[in-house]
């Protein structure tokens, strides 16, 4: 261990143009130790001020140009301060309204001693204890708001469960509520190389006690000095590891993560992203959803995940949000439920990808409820000669659409089935289910026989001419509409859990739900794809894709895995099978024109 904790805490109210205060320590409750957390507050002293905390793995002291540099470029100046940092709400920004910071170092990290264990229950416990800290100084006015993105907003749902004394309200900006199904295990398969590159780039690289950070201008080294090799290791749970290790929600380490969200009872404002189709779009709905929260808000935007957070538009959306709960000044009607409860951005038209001007032409409506109530779900069925039709097709002789398995995003195995022209401007939005009859078998009479089969699907979308449109994805890439997944052994549901619905399937993803895979057997399956929105044109057609890895629009969030997908359970050929009992098709939340 390091030499004694110290306490250099250092406060500076000449050189910035709020009061800025270093490395201050929050002791932590039943001797549990202390976290470390900088606070930026107007300069008026005297009076007192609502707080904004974040608690976070990035670094309270690594500037947002040198943690992502072409990012920050693109910030509004306005914010743009000396302490700017990635994800979080600028200090200059909003002290110059009134409002005071505290950006905390999460445990194991930056300068806050003890065991990295990202997204435990531990570290939300400490994030509690942060709340109510900053709720108590002199200088707060006894209320706290949570903003930020991502990690900043994820964390939010967890500790909001707590209820910690002082917080007022959240804005979890693009943030999952759920740690297995929304980041870890897409429909139980592990998504892997996100996971990979977050850890490897921008958490272990701030571990407390890692030498060399100052030298590559991340952040400051740490105060109590570096720690060797050894201890470095034992104090920190390797998220690569533990998620490749454990499989399902009610082994310890995931159900140690798992909270209930209806013990969140604040305001919230969740925001996602329709772009958001491998990490967080899905928990900033089911957050909404499941929230035990009476005056609750569901917005949703596109663009890349990091520039929306401070455009100016959405700025102000976050004030208005913030000043009603927290400041008791209330211009929109959050605080009564007279705001709009669900505001759309429809992806409508093409208008190209990573374009903030060009999608500030998408259209924008406000809803009362989401899933929005005039919803026709509608059974669009697959066909042997892999076609999308209207109407359900007259029974046939059984047949099988085939394709290997073990595709890559370099080498892809699928299966695609392409509707016929819409005769009409078609809106889908909400939640979309697939339903597929599938099947395994060898390879060929010598091979051996597979034992597993994992589903990705994808729902792209054509225009008129054959084109395919994109749209933004997480760091400004082409993706598809949206896309899903499910391995075929965890495949039971739950269809009397008060969150199954028909057009939202729910597992629990336990060990005892391992069901088996066997050669020649067929499987009904009802895969959960996530939640979106596209207005299809007059002449355009959408396409569901069928395939065994990762295909085009899975970007950084690949699931390819070597000890997750074996190749020996998955190499042979998967079958989708039509027949007299076997309809396959898709359900789409089709939204009636006014």
């Amino acid at each position: 261990m390091p030499n004694q904790i110290k306490d250099l805490y250092k406060i500076d109210q000449t050189s910035f143009d709020y009061i800025y205060e270093e490395n201050v320590n929050v002791p932590l409750k039943d001797d549990k130790g202390l976290v470390r957390c900088n606070v930026y507050r107007p300069k008026e002293t005297g009076k007192q001020y609502p707080v904004l905390v974040t608690y976070g793995p990035y670094g309270k002291d690594i500037h947002y140009s040198h943690f992502h540099a072409d990012s920050f470029n693109e910030v509004p100046e306005e914010h743009h301060s000396p302490h700017s940092a990635w994800e979080t709400p600028d200090p200059g920004f909003w002290t110059r309204n009134e409002y005071a910071i505290v950006r905390a170092d999460e445990r194991g990290l930056g300068q806050s001693p003890g065991v990295l264990n990202t997204m435990s229950r531990g570290t939300s416990e400490a994030f509690f204890d942060v709340i109510e800290w900053a709720a108590s100084q002199p200088w707060s006015n006894g209320k706290v708001g949570l903003l930020g993105i991502s990690y900043y907003a994820g964390s939010q749902w967890r500790v909001a469960a707590r209820q910690p004394k002082g917080l007022a309200c959240i804005i979890p900006w693009e943030g999952m509520s759920d740690y297995y199904r929304d980041r870890c295990r897409h429909g139980g398969i592990l998504s892997n190389t996100f996971i990979k590159f977050w850890w490897n780039r921008q958490v272990i690289t701030n571990q407390y006690g890692r030498p060399g950070r100052a030298a590559r201008n991340w952040g400051f080294d740490t105060i109590e000095g570096d720690l060797s090799e050894e201890e470095l290791l034992s104090n920190l749970r390797d998220q690569t590891a533990d998620n490749e290790k454990y499989r399902f929600l009610d082994e310890d380490y995931y159900a140690s993560k798992d909270y209930d969200m209806g013990d969140i009872k604040v305001p919230i404002l969740s925001v996602g992203n329709w772009g958001g189709i491998l990490l967080h779009l899905r928990g900033n709905v089911e957050g909404y959803l499941n929230a035990g929260s009476d005056l609750k808000y569901l917005r949703f935007l596109t663009g890349r995940h990091d520039l929306p957070f401070y455009g100016k538009e959405n700025v102000e959306m976050q004030k208005s949000f913030l000043d009603a709960f927290l400041k008791d000044h209330d211009t929109q009607g959050w605080t009564t439920g007279k705001a709009p409860k669900v505001g759309l951005v429809l992806r409508k038209g093409d208008v190209g990808y990573n374009d903030v001007e060009a999608e500030k032409h998408y259209p924008q409506r406000f809803e009362n409820e989401w899933p929005i109530a005039r919803t026709q779900y509608t059974k669009y069925f697959l066909t042997p000669d892999r076609q999308i039709v209207e109407s359900q097709p007259d029974k046939t002789e059984q047949s099988q659409v085939s394709y290997k398995a073990l595709g890559t995003l370099k080498e892809p195995q699928l299966v695609q089935f392409t509707s016929k022209p819409f005769q009409q401007e078609t809106e889908i939005t909400g939640h979309i289910v697939a339903h597929l009859n599938v099947s395994l078998s060898a390879i060929s009479n010598t091979a051996i026989a597979p034992t597993e089969l994992d589903l990705f699907l994808t729902i792209r979308h054509l225009d008129s001419t054959g084109k395919e449109i994109f749209y933004t994805g997480t760091v400004g890439d082409p993706v598809p509409i949206t896309k899903g997944w499910l391995r075929v052994s965890l495949r039971k549901t739950e269809p009397k859990h008060p969150r199954s619905k028909p057009w939202h399937p729910h597992r629990e993803y336990r060990s005892t739900d391992v069901l088996p895979v066997k050669t020649g057997e067929v499987y009904g399956v009802d895969v959960e794809i996530w939640p979106t929105n596209v207005v299809v044109g007059k002449g355009n057609r959408l396409v569901l894709e069928v395939s065994s890895g990762d295909t085009q629009g899975a970007g950084l969030f690949e699931h390819n895995s070597d000890v997750d997908r074996p190749r020996e359970s998955l190499e042979g050929l998967n079958h989708i099978n039509f027949g007299p009992d076997h309809d396959n098709f898709v359900l789409l939340p089709i939204i009636p024109s006014p």
